[in-house]
């Protein structure tokens, strides 16, 4: 029963339901390759194990290197990884009661992880404390390609669950790990693939976006790489679910998605939008399923 190991800004458990519902019944019958182009905490990956037991084969692939290598680690180092996690989280809970002794802490370990002087293990480590401190689980980088989020407010967080750290390990046994950009997961499908696509969102405002999650900008020009990217999908006779952002939220004329995908299915679900440094602009928004 492996579940994401990882908190991530704009995960997509609220919205398995609604993707449930727009995958092709054919996959409950039939050997096919999962692939997820743009993993992040891989929550629909760890879902579609349990719903499709067909599931012959599993991609995921992320743009973030150090993202795919705490996969990586998980893989084929978990023991040593779940033993230094285990010192950290230790270590930490002891300044459950000093503010400062906690930032002191934090920020080493931060300042560490930006130096990528480390070896992978204890650069996955690293990787994963910074995500179960940091604030709210968000991944973002400077200009630099440093991490620069600041620490949470968590007083104990679970910073080593060792019997899911294990179960992941486990399932990744068979799933093909990949870090690039995401057109490349094509070249290592064979036969009948389902494509889960979850891109950086295009922001609904100027202040609202997320899109430094890696060195470099998914501006529009890259969303619109992307529609070509999934129409040869289509043409290769592939399935897939893309999600973004609903433009509308913010500006109703905006038909940026609607023009892009009207060849395609685009359904609109609610979601609650939870990280936002003002609580009265969190909230449901409508968000994008685009499938063919």
């Amino acid at each position: 029963m492996a579940k994401p190991f990882l908190k991530w800004a704009g995960g997509k458990t609220q919205l398995l339901d609604s993707i449930e519902q727009n995958i092709p019944t054919e996959f409950e019958h039939q050997e096919f390759t999962y692939v997820e182009a743009f993993a992040g905490s891989s929550a629909v990956f760890f879902w579609m194990l349990k719903k499709y037991p067909t599931l012959k084969k599993a991609i995921l692939n992320d743009i973030n290197i150090d993202l795919i290598n705490c996969y990586k680690t998980i893989k084929t180092n978990v023991d040593e990884l779940i033993q230094i996690l285990s010192t950290w989280q230790n270590e930490y809970y002891q300044f459950e009661d000093s503010l400062d002794e906690k930032k002191e802490y934090y920020y080493a370990k931060r300042q560490l992880f930006n130096a990528h002087n480390s070896n992978q293990t204890t650069q996955s480590a690293l990787f994963i404390f910074l995500n179960r401190t940091c604030f709210n689980g968000l991944y973002r980088v400077n200009k630099k390609n440093e991490f620069n989020v600041p620490i949470g407010s968590y007083k104990k967080p679970q910073i080593c669950n060792q019997e899911n750290l294990l179960n992941v390990s486990k399932i990744l046994q068979n799933v093909e790990l990949l870090s690039g950009d995401y057109q490349q997961t094509l070249e290592h499908v064979h036969g009948k693939a389902f494509f889960y696509l979850d891109p950086p969102y295009k922001p609904l405002s100027e202040t609202s976006s997320f899109t430094s999650y890696a060195k470099g900008d998914f501006n529009d020009a890259e969303q619109i790489r992307l529609k070509e990217f999934v129409h040869k999908l289509d043409q290769l006779g592939h399935k897939w679910i893309l999600s973004n952002s609903d433009v509308k939220n913010t500006n109703p004329e905006n038909n940026f998605f609607d023009d892009l995908y009207q060849a395609f299915n685009i359904t609109r679900v609610f979601a609650k939008r939870s990280i936002n440094s003002n609580a009265n602009k969190r909230g449901q928004l409508t968000e994008l399923l685009i499938t063919n």
